[in-house]
């Protein structure tokens, strides 16, 4: 997989869907950016798009450069993933993604989990009005990194 170090106008690149053939791309993304941490497996994302979850991805040209998926029950809703390509981070790319979700979350309640040690992921939550909410000690495996919990109300 490739990617531009300085994207050109990453404000500009579609925000579309995320369908059956990204597959392969999406899990090869998830493995190099949690490679510690149980990425996704193809299976894993298989069945969420069968059990109809709301994925969205951001394209440069043929590429995936970012993808992000939501869970939406009747009364809440729960960010399953969101990663970006490392030469387009820092770019408004996950910002774009993460208003997708909160956009299909509609008046839900949205709940997620992430890395303690995820400082630039904590940021772009807190700017969408998430809150912790918790601790979960050792969830993320096998690396043994501690999670909070964070939710968002409308």
């Amino acid at each position: 997989m490739t990617t531009r170090s300085s994207p050109d106008r990453p404000g500009d690149l579609p925000l579309t869907r995320l369908r059956w053939w990204d597959i392969p791309a999406v899990v090869a993304l998830e493995t190099a950016l949690f490679p510690g941490d149980s990425p996704w497996t193809e299976a894993m994302f298989w069945s969420e798009l069968a059990q109809g979850f709301h994925y969205v991805a951001v394209r440069g040209g043929s590429e995936v450069v970012g993808y992000a998926g939501l869970a939406a029950h009747p009364e809440v809703a729960e960010v399953q993933t969101i990663g970006v390509a490392p030469g387009f981070q820092g770019t408004g790319i996950g910002r774009r993604l993460m208003a997708a979700l909160v956009d299909a979350a509609g008046e839900r309640e949205i709940r997620l989990e992430v890395r303690t040690d995820n400082a630039p992921a904590l940021g772009l939550y807190r700017s969408f009005g998430f809150e912790l909410a918790g601790l979960r000690k050792r969830y993320y495996q096998p690396s043994g990194a501690d999670a909070y919990t964070m939710v968002r109300t409308s």
